[in-house]
């Protein structure tokens, strides 16, 4: 693995040393072959605390292979045989099961093998958390956002007490004395990684233990310009950007977050998006599901609305797992229907992003990470104008940003070494993307799903919603249930709409 691209983007409480004048002038000279001697403009006009900064930052990159990933993005190397369609087909019957039609006896199995591996302490959680709620109108981290449950629940915390649950249940099938620990690396971004651990300390780590929770940052790379360029955002820092959520393989690398859990006797984990609200975190069906196949990666997925929802979807393609966009899909092909079950598409595995790992794989990351492709990205980015040093402030993309995606990976896999499993939207799936008002994916849609998955709960436990109203609701508090279990104290009761259910 280059380490030396991949280096993790962090802040530092003490100014960087300037570097010596031969480490300068070699640094200089590397960046020069490789054609990216303009990130040195303004060196000299920079005060010394600015010059080692931005040497420091410099010595992170490998221009030459950034000049590499650049051109491999920009024009990505056909795969399919002269040049034609990919054949895509849907997982066969062996690689997947479905919650939707599987069989009580089977779902009840997975559940007790992957509690049993939660009580052993084998399983861990992942979360990718690097995004901003920008476009909630929040500058702070996702995870904290607020989406209006009755309780004030941030999804960090709902998200922190699922593992506590599950902790819980895990504890009481092992028996007395039984001490569970599911680990929770949480994967953050430079602009969100000092306020993500300010708000875990504040909130006391919702009553996790600190030393189990391990934040770490993705990394960055450099942005580039439409002519190929290293852009500087201003006249001592160059303009980065996050390396994508693929990015988690390298920095679970870098961060030692690996070196952790194979400390910990790791050997299954659960990886996941922070802005689902309904996730099941360390979800021991499909921990269960996943182990019990012994693959290496498994995905869950939830089936496709229609045919034209905008989607990316879980295929075998060239007879390999993998993930295309719906954009990617003949219109026809994405109408076919399943000649087993008519009325439902033959191609609906929709990627929620939620994902199984096993740790012999992770460990192996360095051998296959420079095997994944890098994606362009064409935006709008500020930067210093190398005549004058003033930052402009372009009205039209100017350069492009590379990252990576977590799926990436799959079709690196055998097929045998891959699985999907198939869940409810339901009781799994609620994205938060959008502003609130926007009536999709947004804070309304999310707190109305968490709700309706209560209130569903509640009255299969015997218990009644005191309304009418079909979009009322009831909070379960994730230390109260995980799953739905753990409700017969409302059996033949009435539950006040919108109450923040939490029971002893």
């Amino acid at each position: 693995m280059d380490a030396i691209q991949h280096a993790l983007h962090r802040s530092s409480k003490h100014a960087p040393q300037q570097p010596t004048p031969q480490e300068l002038s070699e640094l200089k000279h590397k960046y020069e072959l490789a054609g990216q001697g303009q990130v040195f403009t303004f060196y000299d006009s920079l005060n010394p605390a600015e010059q080692g900064a931005l040497y420091q930052q410099l010595l992170g990159f490998d221009p030459i292979n950034i000049n590499t990933i650049t051109a491999k993005a920009l024009a990505p190397a056909k795969t399919e045989q002269d040049g034609g369609a990919p054949k895509l087909e849907p997982l066969p019957e062996s690689a997947s099961a479905s919650i939707l039609d599987s069989k009580p006896e089977d779902i009840n199995r997975w559940y007790a093998e992957g509690l049993d591996l939660i009580a052993q302490n084998k399983v861990a959680v992942v979360l990718m958390a690097g995004g901003q709620g920008t476009r909630l109108g929040s500058s702070a981290p996702k995870g904290c956002f607020d989406i209006g449950l009755p309780s004030g629940k941030s999804l960090f915390q709902i998200q922190a007490e699922r593992i506590r649950k599950i902790e819980q249940l895990a504890a009481q099938k092992a028996g007395p004395g039984a001490n569970v620990t599911v680990p929770w690396y949480v994967m953050t971004s430079g602009p969100t990684r000092g306020p993500t651990e300010k708000y875990f300390k504040e909130k006391n780590f919702f009553g996790l233990k600190s030393e189990n929770v391990f934040i770490f940052e993705q990394g960055v790379l450099p942005c580039i310009s439409n002519e190929g360029k290293i852009l500087l955002e201003g006249k001592g820092k160059v303009a980065v950007a996050p390396d994508g959520n693929g990015g988690i393989y390298n920095a679970l690398v870098e961060s030692k977050a690996l070196d952790d859990m194979k400390k910990r006797g790791i050997e299954h984990i659960h990886a996941y998006c922070v802005d689902n609200c309904l996730v099941k975190v360390a979800d021991p069906v499909f921990i269960g599901f996943s182990a019990s196949a012994n693959v290496d990666i498994a995905t869950k997925v939830v089936r496709k609305r229609n045919a034209t929802e905008s989607v990316g979807l879980i295929v075998l393609k060239n007879g390999r797992p993998d993930v295309v966009e719906y954009s990617e899909i003949d219109k026809d092909i994405a109408a076919e229907e399943d000649p087993k079950q008519p009325g439902v598409l033959r191609f609906r595995a929709a990627n929620i992003v939620n994902h199984y790992y096993s740790f012999r794989f992770l460990e192996s990351i360095p051998q296959w990470a420079q095997k994944l492709p890098h994606h362009v990205a064409r935006k709008k980015i500020p930067y210093a104008d190398l005549a004058s040093g003033e930052t402009i402030k372009p009205t039209s993309p100017n350069g492009i940003k590379l990252e990576q995606f977590v799926f990436d990976v799959f079709p690196l896999l055998e097929l045998s070494k891959f699985a999907c499993m198939e869940v409810r939207r339901e009781d799994e799936f609620s994205p938060l993307k959008n502003a609130r008002g926007t009536g999709e994916d947004d804070p309304d849609t999310s707190k109305y799903d968490i709700m309706a998955q209560g209130k569903r709960w509640v009255e299969a436990a015997g218990g009644k919603v005191a309304s009418d109203d079909a979009k009322s609701g009831v909070e379960v508090s994730p230390l109260t249930s995980y799953g739905g279990e753990g409700l017969e104290q409302v059996a033949g009761k009435n539950v006040p709409v919108a109450a923040a259910l939490e029971l002893n």
